[in-house]
């Protein structure tokens, strides 16, 4: 394939044009913003999924499906006294399911205790760092960590659920040096990367259970995976999406060090770690390499049917679990689905997508708004490959090939297959599975832009490589949660924003050992 890129020549600079683009654009932000039932109700609101092979944390011999959950989109790291905790109210269900029809074959469902209940000291208004006596945190659960929310694991097949693991413990949020030291750095800035477990932090690796059924499991805040400039994207397509160098000779959006509109803040996550060999083994038409063999991924979010306010302020829940959420593959709902069925998609299941929402697949709205703007004649019609990709909404993944490259391993690359990341023949990336790294938006977009031949690639991105910190290589892979004292939400604690800073002003040492750490 020929790789073509997108100059100043072909794109129109109108106001309505940028208005329009910015409208489905916008949306480019996962699962963030995906329908306006779940933007009022953030503890449903699922932001993205991952699905990939790999090795079992403590069994390296053992090869896995591991699948990365995030929920509670734009969690303010510092948003004490409470902080963000898992809703007790709602069923967080992860499901695998026949990767042709998205039939569900086996579900693994989440429940959290309760939040008003798990406490050391009730007369005190600190949740972390003052329990039964004061001090730093020094392991999950002790007499500092005033508030301890656990969880059950439950796995159903066939309509028996069994439940796999009980008062499984989640780790504190970073609240900050002085209260969860052991996720941070002198500095106050949360550290992440870790290279093998034993990097892990303490919280972490002390809230990772392997169960006796061989599932493996994690639960708790972690820093937001996601990366894209949804900012200026809402800012009428901003100069700074298309272009960081005067340069637009190589390529459209994929100039680097642009601006993370999710850096900073933080998700609540849930992980799994499931044997291959306990996992069917289907077949299914991959978009871009044929006939394949494995499985589809989604996750769902569940409310009880009545919900009832008493008089001593206290909600009580009742009647049949009501899904209200659900996900697979990264930007379909945002990007492709129109508002008016956005929250029908939310409620529906995989299986009724090829009747209920195929057309938003084979005729997609968003390549028109390009060629409005871009003056360009991408493809706006019989759109099969997209068809291939998005329905059923499942996330497809190879469970044959072996386990994948992951970001910041040799091979390695935020494109997948685009970019020669394949493992046994297949693309180690989205849309075979979905690693964290995976450019989503740029990989969505260039196929936009590309199909349904692709005879010659055209590169589209938004000039968002990676997420601003490092991810785990390990299990839970998510990396470590921002701190609440110190992320790098600041304004002069980000790639971007402090690199122009500290080229373009004098400012204090100390201020720069803080940030830069550049220290004397």
């Amino acid at each position: 394939m020929n790789t073509r890129f997108l100059g100043f020549g072909q794109i129109a600079r109108t106001a309505c044009g940028l208005s329009l683009l910015a409208g489905a654009a916008g949306a480019l932000a996962s699962s963030h913003s995906d329908a306006p039932l779940s933007k009022q109700d953030p503890n449903t609101n699922l932001t993205d999924v991952y699905a990939f092979i790999g090795t079992k944390y403590d069994e390296p011999d053992t090869n896995v499906l591991n699948i990365v959950v995030n929920v509670h989109p734009f969690g303010e790291p510092g948003d004490g006294v409470i902080y963000d905790r898992f809703a007790d109210d709602v069923l967080y269900s992860i499901h695998i399911a026949d990767p042709a029809s998205g039939a569900i074959l086996q579900t693994y469902d989440f429940r959290f205790s309760s939040i008003n209940e798990g406490y050391k000291n009730l007369n005190t208004i600190l949740s972390y760092g003052l329990g039964t006596e004061a001090g730093p945190i020094e392991h999950v659960g002790d007499a500092r960590q005033n508030f301890t929310q656990t969880y059950s694991l439950t796995r159903t097949i066939g309509g028996s659920p069994v439940l796999l693991g009980d008062d499984l413990l989640t780790p504190p949020p970073n609240v900050g040096g002085n209260t969860t030291p052991h996720y941070n750095d002198a500095f106050g800035f949360a550290i992440s990367g870790a290279q093998n477990f034993d990097e892990l932090d303490r919280y972490t690796q002390e809230t990772a259970y392997s169960l006796p059924s061989g599932v493996s499991v994690w639960a708790g805040p972690r820093d937001d995976s996601f990366f894209a400039d949804t900012p200026g994207i809402f800012d009428l397509l901003h100069i700074r999406i298309l272009d960081n160098n005067h340069d637009l000779s190589d390529g459209l959006g994929q100039d680097g060090k642009g601006f993370d509109g999710f850096k900073g803040f933080n998700v609540l996550t849930m992980c799994l770690q499931i044997p291959v060999a306990d996992l069917p083994a289907l077949p299914y038409t991959s978009a871009f390499f044929g006939a394949q063999t494995g499985v589809g991924v989604f996750a769902t979010c569940s409310r009880q049917q009545t919900r009832t306010l008493n008089p001593n302020g206290v909600w009580t829940n009742s009647g049949p679990w009501i899904q209200v959420n659900r996900l697979g593959n990264p930007l379909f709902n945002e990007v492709l689905v129109a508002l008016a069925d956005k929250n029908r998609y939310n409620v529906q299941l995989p299986t009724s997508d090829a009747t209920s929402f195929v057309q938003y697949a084979r005729t997609p709205e968003l390549p028109g708004l390009i060629n409005f703007v871009y003056g360009t004649s991408f493809a706006t019609t019989m759109r099969e490959d997209l068809v291939n990709v998005f329905i059923p909404d499942v996330i497809r993944v190879n469970t044959t090939t072996g386990p994948v490259p992951l970001a910041g391993q040799p091979g390695f690359s935020r494109f997948g297959f685009i970019g020669g990341d394949t493992t046994n023949g297949v693309s180690s990336g989205w849309p075979n599975g979905r690693r964290l790294g995976d450019d989503v938006v740029d990989i969505a977009l260039t196929a936009v832009a590309s199909g349904p031949a692709y005879t010659s690639i055209t590169v589209v991105g938004d000039n968002i490589e990676k997420n601003d910190v490092a991810y785990h290589q390990v299990f839970p892979y998510a990396a470590t949660p921002n701190s609440g004292l110190r992320n790098r939400k600041d304004s002069l604690s980000g790639d971007f924003n402090g690199d122009w800073m500290i080229n373009n002003f004098d400012i204090d040492p100390f201020v720069n050992c803080l940030v830069n750490r550049e220290c004397p």
